[in-house]
């Protein structure tokens, strides 16, 4: 047994980095009153006889307790060293345990010392997460209680878990979570080349290591380094693109091919559109079988990864009365993951040990404003909004009135014509705040038959200062749209087989930006910048999330009759 210090916020405590609640004062919080011990290589038999790996830190005390489990096809003995890493998610053990909750980090099936072959998302993770569950609330230190935890790919596994039912599993706290595999690889058909190659590579790099490198020698030494409080406070602010380029550092080291190449092949090559190899990976129909309690979460610069199926998944779990949301600003979910633990623990108190925290209380839906900073309810998502459409003229403009025309720009950067297209208002004359899905119905000519449609959208400052903040993609041969948008106002994109563009004619397209939130303040300026290939020095994708080249060269041209519909509240 160790002894270690309790994180939290009181005087005394390992400080946490990032906010801890959506702006609100709980009641009645479990207190720390527990060391902690811990358990590790633990095997846990699954029904057809592979044996998944877990670490298992629990109070080290008489009785029994409710569980949290985290699981997920990262390092399971690297989810304590502190760094800055994108794969430390599971949640800070030294917070939960001493309040009195046992913290399982398991590996799926293939990944760090678990057996089998890792399946990427599929209906044999989901039975393996159903009999992980039933397992931890079999265990004599177990009170029966299990809820789930963690961030990125630790959240879509709760999700998973819960369309199996197992009967213990009683609350989830899902923050950055995907509800489709192909949603991670693919954007509206276009590959998102800069992140789900690396990541697989990466997956292989950690997969073959163990305890000899994850807990001994160096490892031991990093910790300390990590635990210094000067140097901890100092990832209080790591993002997207440090995670992004991180993950391509580690993806170079040398790894097996099986499975690794095999599913990435099985992605790049075997199933770029959507067929029943990705419906198996895919859980929106799923959800509506889900009716436990679920915290939905995430941070707004989450844009091209985990955003949009967050709001997917919020859309299949309206039949459930038990969700709750919280939208988070800039920083707000850094690595490793310790931040929003508070609001958290006012959750599983109030579902797993049955206390008043009062995390019910109030609408549904907490939602931080950027630019007006401050926080936001509503009880329906989207907030009542209306939908205002702003012309692209083709002087460059951005703006209520169409001015008639044209514009153009190559594919390929050829012909000394420019690569990209921007639009931009005049300056704001009130603050105006949007908030909800974007989207831009684009009237365009290509002299190709296929080519890519990437949409940045932008404030600026009076300073010329710009922040991005959201973006918007589509392939155009798989530019079939449901015309019958969902109630909440955005497109539904059925993506299963390509048709090429006619060259030379005009074709509409309804081409969704991923949901946000943003007031636009008085002077400022919204511009929206439009290319088809985001690899060039000269345009920067968010959280550096580039995408493969259709492959097609040519010539767009879009139309002033395209309008971009931005949401903004009522009554401005």
């Amino acid at each position: 047994m160790a002894r270690y210090k309790a994180a939290g916020v009181e005087p005394g405590q390992r400080g946490m980095n990032g906010p801890q609640t959506t702006g609100r004062q709980y009641r009645n919080l479990s207190p720390v009153l527990h060391e902690m011990t811990r358990e590790d290589n633990v095997p846990v038999p699954v029904r057809d006889g592979t044996e998944l790996l877990a670490d298992i830190h629990r109070p080290d005390a008489a009785g029994r307790f409710p569980a949290l489990i985290a699981a997920a096809p990262y390092p399971r003995q690297l989810q304590d060293l502190g760094a800055p890493a994108a794969f430390i998610e599971a949640g800070a053990s030294d917070f939960w345990v001493p309040r009195g909750y046992a913290h399982v980090i398991a590996n799926l099936r293939g990944t760090v010392g678990s057996g089998g072959a890792y399946t990427f998302f599929d209906g044999q993770e989901r039975k393996d997460l159903y009999d992980l569950v039933e397992w931890v609330a079999g265990q004599p230190w177990c009170d029966g209680n299990v809820g789930m935890i963690g961030i990125s790919y630790y959240a879509m596994t709760q999700l998973a878990a819960a369309t199996q039912r197992p009967p213990h599993l009683k609350a989830l706290f899902p923050f950055n979570v995907t509800v489709g595999a192909r949603e991670a690889a693919y954007h509206n058909g276009l590959l998102s080349e800069a992140f789900i190659i690396p990541w697989f590579h990466a997956l292989g790099v950690l997969s073959a290591h163990g305890d000899r490198l994850y807990r001994k020698g160096l490892s031991r030494l990093l910790r300390r380094l990590l635990a210094v409080p000067a140097v901890h406070r100092r990832f209080s602010r790591t993002d997207g693109v440090q995670a992004t380029r991180g993950l391509r550092l580690v993806s170079h080291f040398r790894h097996d091919a099986h499975p690794w190449n095999d599913l990435l092949e099985a992605v790049l090559t075997d199933h770029p559109t959507r067929d029943a190899w990705w419906d198996d990976r895919d859980l929106t129909g799923l959800l509506a079988d889900v009716h436990i309690p679920v915290y939905l979460g995430g941070e707004w610069s989450n844009v091209p990864l985990h955003l949009t199926s967050l709001f997917r998944a919020r859309d299949a779990l309206a039949h459930n009365p038990h969700v709750r949301m919280a939208m988070l600003g800039d920083h707000s979910l850094p690595w490793p993951w310790e931040s929003m633990h508070i609001e958290a623990l006012a959750w599983f108190d109030h579902w797993l040990k049955d206390r008043d925290t009062g995390i019910l209380e109030g609408p549904a839906i907490r939602y931080w404003l950027p630019g007006a900073e401050q926080w936001r309810t509503a009880d329906v998502w989207p907030p009542q909004a209306t939908h205002v459409a702003l012309a692209l003229g083709a002087d460059g403009s951005l703006t209520a009135d169409e001015r008639p025309g044209e514009r153009s720009y190559a594919t390929d950067g050829a012909n000394s014509m420019p690569a990209q297209l921007s639009w931009t208002s005049d300056p704001l004359p009130d603050d105006i705040d949007m908030v909800g899905h974007p989207e831009l119905r684009l009237t365009a000519t290509s002299s190709a038959t296929d080519t890519a449609w990437i949409l940045l959208l932008q404030d600026v400052g009076p300073d010329g200062k710009t922040s991005d903040i959201t973006q918007g993609w589509l392939r155009a041969g798989m530019r079939h749209v449901d015309e019958d948008a969902s109630e909440a106002g955005r497109p539904a994109l059925t993506l299963r087989a390509r048709i090429p563009v006619p060259p030379g004619e005009p074709v509409a397209y309804r081409i969704p930006l991923v949901a946000n939130a943003r007031r636009f303040r008085r002077g400022h300026r919204i511009r929206l910048i439009l290319t088809s290939d985001d690899n060039r020095k000269d345009f920067q994708p968010m959280l550096l999330f580039s995408h493969a080249p259709v492959g097609t060269a040519g010539i767009n041209t879009v139309h002033s009759s395209s309008r971009l519909l931005l949401p903004i509240l009522e009554g401005e």
